[in-house]
């Protein structure tokens, strides 16, 4: 078998970013306040380089990862596997019950989520799982996807995939 020679490409761009309210929960009695966020978004992809010179096709990956930041933009982000939370929908809202508070949500506005916490380290593993199942990139014979989220300057979480 010819062997391989691997390149990791890195993607970074300044228009991989959504914007998103959300709060986190600490316990069953304490969140922090609805807030919002500047989230950034970065990917490394790890793949041979093929007999062309390149690896693969970066327009079909940065297309991709600014149409999962879209689906992010302008929302607030709640999440749907939280055991403090109760969220119900009623009549085009979403009502949040925690504790003793009770929020509601224009359901327009709201992106429930299969996390426990709205968190960089629960997104980031989210957005990688998404990106896997998109089917443009599919038999582009990635090695390793690192996909980092960033809730402002010098914090990120990074979820890695590896090939087996």
């Amino acid at each position: 078998m010819a062997e391989q020679t691997l390149t990791r490409i890195e993607i970074s761009k300044e228009y991989l970013n959504f914007s998103a309210g959300h709060f986190t929960i600490f316990s069953a009695t304490e969140r922090e306040n609805l807030h919002g966020h500047n989230f950034h978004v970065r990917c490394a992809v790890t793949a041979a380089i093929g007999p062309n010179g390149l690896a693969f096709d970066y327009v079909d990956l940065k297309r991709v990862l600014k149409a999962l930041c879209d689906t992010f933009d302008e929302r607030l982000l709640l999440p749907e596997l939280s055991p403090f939370l109760r969220l119900e929908r009623q009549e085009g809202q979403v009502v949040v019950l925690f504790a003793e508070q009770r929020m509601t949500f224009l359901e327009r506005d709201v992106l429930l989520l299969p996390i426990r916490n709205v968190t960089i380290e629960e997104l980031a593993p989210l957005l990688l799982a998404r990106l896997r199942d998109r089917p443009e990139l599919a038999g582009m014979g990635f090695h390793a996807i690192e996909l980092g989220v960033s809730s402002g300057a010098g914090q990120w979480a990074v979820a890695t995939w590896e090939s087996a």
